[in-house]
């Protein structure tokens, strides 16, 4: 329920910022504030998840972003909004993501068990991607029936079960004690990764399909818009039709992915199918076949960072994982605000379906040259059988 009113509200609050501001630019420039303090606060999010009771901190996380939902509500029903209200508030849910992302995470390991951690990821991917088909979708006939307040009340009100659950559940954490220095705990994630060249590898595959893949969901509704002459409904059949990918993904392709003998081939594989897609989907001009590249493109990202997330969780030790996984939140999702940034300008300055048709390109080639240079990788297998390969 949650997940569905979080995806209104990204659907809802991409379409304010065109409606105030028909700018591509302006577009980048919310997804950026969004995503910047994930770069900027992963350093400290791993390391606070680490060492209090992440139950407690996800609860705080919780009520302040339902708090941000509501206040964009009330001024976009009061017609005060400003686009400097939207970026503002983009950037605090981005500070609360940015707390949340690695403590939440981590919190699957705790409730699941090292030995179901990596079936608890693809759970929840799941149940994400089922939200990203919903949110988008209902969000674009809301804003068109109803207006785009609707959709952040029903996000603020959404967080609700969340509380409710996380009041109620609990579940066994492996707490690093006492505070220390959180730089130096960081770094000691750092070197951890330095003396793992398949997590690097990992690393390098999510920066690209972050980077290059999803950061065009930044700019779909100006791809709506312009490329395709629609409306906000227009937009929510978009990211439902990439949310439809993803869960294919999730369902079908995910359980292949980690059985599979080759995990790095496929992997790479993977970031290859999302460049060609990307590359037709620039070509598109009418909103079926606009929607079946997106579909076909938004297999791919799953299968990379779904899996990469949980391998990354079951090769970290245990008073570990959650800085591990905020570093991989910020090599990845924490290079959002560049990506978002660029897509933006390139998109305003070249038009939204070049900017698609470069970033598609770069994603191919990023793909191939990972397939190609990396041997060792290529020979790769991450079932708990295999060898290791170094």
């Amino acid at each position: 329920m949650s997940l569905i009113g979080t995806w209104l509200q990204v659907t809802a609050q991409g379409w304010v910022v065109w409606e105030l501001s028909h700018s591509e630019a302006a577009l980048g420039i919310v997804a950026s504030f969004a995503t910047l303090p994930l770069l900027l606060f992963g350093p400290f999010a791993g390391t606070i998840a680490d060492r209090v009771d992440r139950r407690k901190l996800l609860i705080a996380t919780q009520i302040v972003a339902m708090f941000l939902a509501f206040t964009l509500a009330v001024l976009v029903q009061t017609k005060l909004v400003e686009l400097w209200h939207v970026y503002a508030l983009a950037l605090g849910l981005g500070i609360v993501g940015a707390l949340d992302f690695p403590a939440q995470q981590a919190f699957l390991g705790d409730l699941s068990g090292m030995q179901l951690v990596r079936k608890a990821v693809n759970l929840n991917a799941m149940f994400l991607q089922v939200s990203r088909i919903v949110g988008p979708a209902v969000a674009g006939f809301i804003i068109t029936q109803f207006g785009s307040a609707t959709t952040f009340w029903i996000n603020g009100l959404s967080f609700v079960p969340v509380l409710v659950s996380l009041i109620l559940v609990r579940a066994h954490q492996v707490r690093k004690e006492g505070w220390g220095n959180p730089l130096a705990d960081f770094v000691s994630a750092l070197r951890f990764v330095r003396t793992q060249p398949r997590l690097q590898d990992l690393f390098i595959l999510v920066v690209l399909v972050t980077f290059f893949g999803l950061s065009v969901l930044n700019i779909m509704p100006a791809f709506a818009a312009q490329v395709l002459g629609g409306n906000a409904e227009t937009l929510g059949y978009l990211l439902a039709a990439s949310g439809a990918g993803a869960l294919i993904s999730v369902i079908l392709i995910i359980p292949f992915v980690q059985a599979a003998k080759r995990t790095g081939v496929i992997l790479a594989g993977a970031v290859i199918w999302m460049g060609f897609w990307l590359f037709v989907a620039a070509q598109m001009r009418t909103l079926p076949l606009a929607m079946g590249a997106i579909f076909l493109l938004s297999i791919g990202a799953p299968a990379v960072i779904a899996t990469a997330l949980g391998l990354t969780q079951l090769m970290a030790p245990s008073d570990m994982r959650a800085r591990l996984v905020s570093l991989f939140v910020m090599v990845s999702f924490g290079m959002q605000p560049i990506a978002a940034l660029s897509i933006g300008y390139m998109a305003q300055f070249l038009g939204v379906a070049t900017a698609v048709l470069i970033n598609g390109i770069l994603l191919f080639a990023g793909g191939l040259l990972m397939l190609t240079l990396r041997a060792s990788f290529r020979a790769w297998s991450a079932l708990p059988h295999a060898a290791p390969v170094k």
